[in-house]
């Protein structure tokens, strides 16, 4: 059981909620740190859903692992009622910032192989379990360092994930994104059923962002989005990228 808690630094913060990293000691000494998310309880329901969906796939390879039993319940300095799940640190932090550490952000082609590989291997328990991930993208993907220039990759960020087949409450024809607008495919506009194919789509949307160092569709909003993707557009692939690569 854990005896206390120290607070290292604060690591980001989303729609669903913000990230400390903490140090947790326990009763016979030793520690561990965690990545702590803590959203207000307007939020429950996103939360509770991502510990469930990582509670089932607790274990599995490249998936972000959970530390909590259960969501905690605590209260913020304003004394505000939130709840806070505890998940394991990556010490790279997520993809978007470790390509920062590259020249205009691209990444060499042995490691967007093996982190695409890495990706799916994910994407496999995730579907396995009749989930889509809906939201994949370089900030909800967590880079660990194994040391001697290895890294892993893994899968976090399950807030908006849905069963198969399920559609999202927030989802309108007026503003038909299921997740973030420049990883979204086509097909998912037209009914935004959740299918696992959206994931594959955005799998593609990653491969190429690692090989040009931007995010698909840059410098167009997600408004001028719809009727692009309306018209099965596709982003545009530079003769850079390698054949094998799509």
């Amino acid at each position: 059981m854990q005896s206390s808690e120290e607070f290292v630094k604060f690591l980001g913060e989303g729609v669903h909620g913000s990230v400390d990293l903490v140090k947790f000691t326990k009763s016979d000494g030793s520690s561990f740190h965690a990545a702590v998310k803590t959203s207000h309880g307007d939020l429950y329901d996103s939360l509770y859903r991502e510990f469930r969906i990582l509670s089932e796939l607790s274990g599995y390879p490249n998936i972000v692992q959970c530390f909590s039993n259960d969501l905690e319940e605590d209260l913020n300095s304003n004394g505000e009622t939130v709840f806070k799940l505890l998940l394991e640190h990556a010490s790279e932090g997520s993809l978007k910032a470790f390509m920062d550490n590259y020249t205009d952000r691209k990444l060499p082609e042995s490691i967007i192989r093996d982190f695409t590989r890495m990706i799916l291997q994910g994407l496999v328990s995730i579907h396995g379990h009749d989930y889509v991930h809906c939201d994949l993208k370089s900030e909800n993907l967590l880079v660990f360092s194994l040391g001697d220039s290895a890294y892993e990759l893994k899968i976090s960020d399950f807030g908006n994930s849905l069963e198969v087949g399920e559609i999202p409450d927030y989802w309108a024809i007026d503003y038909p994104f299921v997740g973030t607008a420049n990883y979204m495919p086509p097909e998912s506009f037209h009914n935004g059923v959740a299918e696992k194919t959206l994931d594959l789509w955005s799998l593609g949307c990653l491969v190429l962002e690692m090989y040009t160092g931007k995010i698909p569709w840059t410098g167009i909003n997600a408004n001028d989005l719809v009727p692009i993707l309306f018209d099965g557009k596709a982003p545009e692939i530079p003769e850079s990228v390698p054949c094998d690569a799509y």
